[in-house]
């Protein structure tokens, strides 16, 4: 079982100056942009909508950063629903302890991962907050974040080029990273061509630009199916929604749908890896070249 630990909990190891909550803060603050500082950048792969593959497309493009000799870090977010730790493979590994904080496991290609998922001894365990029952909703949220700012803090990450960060759905979880990294190098927001999904991703780009994030780029995900037999491509969604791209932010990839993506991020195998000449992995690999581009990496 892993305690989180809060505000009150903080040992006063940095003097009395950590005895007030806000000098608990400031520590807890100085301490994130300590292990930061280690990091050459962040870069968060958002929606605000679920289901549109964000887990699957930060798998495969920290794989293929790492491919290219780049140091990297994958942290799930995503307290509740947690899959990176599968798709990465270190599903059932742990951490060990080391004097700079927790080591995490590494993952295929070479990924740093972290992940709710390597807490929990079964694969059905839900997560559990402790508090007062009938008021969770005046917690859970500081909570989260504090569990998330733990995560990128007290783990000892090492010297890495690039960190993803896996968000979880909700406008409200992009709005949480950017109080713990309010300048991020780059935040990927993805979506479907369905009109749901486009217009719950036009919130999170709302919410982006006014916290000045300076870089943000979309990716189309599941956009065509390339028929196996002939290589038609069809579109699987019929949306009358016009595109964000042509309005407001610039379309950095569109990734077709291919079912042996989902299969490879099942059983731990990145898509871009076991078949990268497929249309799939070659548009996940052209982003990848793209971020480091933008990124200087």
């Amino acid at each position: 079982m892993r305690r989180i630990r809060t505000y009150k909990d903080v040992a006063a190891e940095a003097g009395a100056a950590v005895v007030t909550i806000p000098g608990q803060v400031m520590a807890q603050r100085e301490r994130l942009a300590r292990r930061l500082a280690d990091i050459g950048a962040v870069a968060a792969i958002a929606s605000g909508k679920g289901g549109v593959g964000k887990s699957a497309l930060t798998a495969n493009l920290a794989v293929s950063l790492g491919a290219h000799g780049l140091r990297v870090g994958a942290l799930d977010s995503d307290l509740n629903g947690p899959s990176l730790a599968r798709m990465l493979g270190v599903v059932g590994a742990r951490f060990t302890a080391g004097e700079n904080g927790m080591i995490p496991p590494m993952g295929s290609g070479g990924i740093r991962v972290v992940s709710m998922e390597l807490f929990q001894d079964g694969a059905d365990d839900p997560l559990r907050w402790r508090g007062p029952k009938g008021e969770s909703w005046a917690w859970r949220g500081v909570i989260e974040t504090g569990t998330i700012r733990e995560l990128l803090s007290d783990v000892a990450w090492g010297k890495l080029d690039v960190l993803f960060v896996d968000v979880a759905p909700g406008t409200d979880r992009i709005a949480r990273l950017l109080d713990l990294v309010p300048d991020p190098a780059a935040l990927l927001l993805v979506t479907t061509p369905s009109a749901m999904a486009r217009r719950v991703v036009a919130r999170s780009l709302r919410l982006a630009r006014e916290a000045r994030v300076r870089r943000i780029g979309l990716v189309e995900n599941m956009t065509t199916w390339a028929c196996p037999g002939c290589g038609a491509l069809t579109e699987l969604y019929e949306s009358s929604e016009p595109q964000l791209a042509s309005r407001e932010i610039e379309c950095w990839a569109e990734v077709p749908f291919d079912p042996r993506l989902a299969r490879s991020t099942d059983e731990g195998t990145p898509f871009v890896l076991a078949y990268p000449d497929a249309p799939a992995a070659r548009a996940i690999t052209a982003l990848a070249t793209r971020l480091r581009r933008e990124l200087h990496l």
